[in-house]
């Protein structure tokens, strides 16, 4: 029996989509193989990766303009790819430090160059993400980084700001569950372990006029631009993870694509939430309101031995993953595209159950 899961990630899989893989994992569409054991320079792989990097675009509405790349490394490599790329000599990047993302970014980025934190979430515990008149940009800024979602603090940042710079954005937790204005960013990126697929894949998605302006004195692998250059096939690609992601992709855009994904984030949170809120105490999430996570909802009970219990014994009515991160403790529930309706019922349900018992 499939247990609900609601990990940080890697994240919980379309049943469908599981089945189609496990049915085509031997014999890939009469191949006699694999895909796994394919070259990356056969037909068959070529196809697979044009089908993922179109649907991609059509499934998150990026414009025509940008250039989509498969890379390794997750997001975290692009902590260092975006400065690597993006800065210039004289220039500066500011960086959202909004929790345990946004501090990682930033500290990569400052071992490269010349970055700042525009805003400190910090001395307000990560509670929140900042007021748009609350961001400093300094002169020279060539670019402000974002971290959409921070996945271990359960923040949002509800608006994307214009603060006047172009804007790059870490998605990972939320790639592919909500619009965004594209026209505000220079580049996007994430994680596919997030909502998309398997670990090993990070997209990227980078304004195409940049790629004249890279620097090209650096190691090929670091090079937007030598990447685009080869249809992201410089190297053998994460070919079993965008394998993976083309079909996830079809997936959600069966389900009505991005805007759709929106609209179940915040209905399935607000389920949890409400749950929170109407506990008369009980539960309490550490978040601000405005700026509570739809992917990553985060909350207490009245006790440490409680947040315990219940993490053990929601495992034992199949809801699993649920304990918080270690950094910060507590319950999380990460409530991806493809969780289900009835999971989120079974833990909004349980919810119930273990607060009649113990509050």
């Amino acid at each position: 029996m499939r247990v609900h899961n609601f990990c940080a990630g890697p994240c919980t899989l379309p049943l469908e989509v599981l089945e189609e893989v496990r049915d085509e994992l031997v014999d890939f569409r009469g191949s006699g193989m694999s895909l796994i054991e394919m070259s990356h320079r056969s037909p068959e792989y070529e196809a697979v990766h044009e089908e993922a990097l179109s649907l991609f675009r059509s499934v998150f509405v990026v414009p025509a303009d940008r250039t989509i790349l498969f890379l390794q490394g997750g997001a975290t490599l692009q902590f260092a790819l975006v400065p690597i790329n993006l800065l210039g000599e004289g220039q500066r990047a500011a960086y959202v430090r909004s929790g345990t993302w946004g501090k990682g970014a930033l500290k990569d980025a400052a071992a490269w160059g010349d970055a700042y934190a525009a805003w400190d979430g910090e001395p307000v515990g990560f509670t929140r993400m900042p007021q748009a008149h609350e961001l400093e940009i300094r002169t020279d800024t060539r670019y402000l980084h974002v971290t959409s979602n921070e996945t271990i603090e359960g923040i949002r940042m509800a608006s994307f700001p214009d603060p006047g710079v172009p804007l790059v954005g870490d998605l990972s937790s939320e790639y592919v569950s909500r619009p965004i204005p594209w026209e505000r960013f220079d580049v996007v990126y994430g994680g596919a372990q997030k909502n998309l697929g398997p670990a090993g894949l990070a997209v990227v998605v980078v304004r195409t006029d940049l790629l004249e302006r890279v620097r090209t004195d650096l190691p090929s692998y670091l090079r937007y631009d030598a990447h685009a250059a080869k249809d992201s096939l410089m190297n053998t690609p994460p070919m079993f993870a965008i394998y993976v992601m083309g079909k996830v992709l079809r997936w959600i855009e069966g389900l009505g694509g991005v805007e759709a994904m929106a609209e179940r984030a915040e209905r399935r949170s607000g389920a949890v939430y409400d749950a929170i809120e109407t506990s008369e105490g009980f539960y309490r999430s550490p978040v601000d309101a405005a700026d509570r996570s739809h992917m990553n909802v985060v909350f207490r009970t009245p006790s440490d031995d409680l947040d315990a219990a219940f993490v053990k014994e929601a495992e034992g009515g199949g809801l699993v993953n649920l304990k918080g991160h270690r950094s910060v403790g507590g319950i999380r529930a990460s409530i991806y595209n493809a969780m289900t309706d009835e999971g989120v019922d079974a833990l909004v349900g349980f919810m119930g159950t273990f607060r009649d018992a113990n509050g």
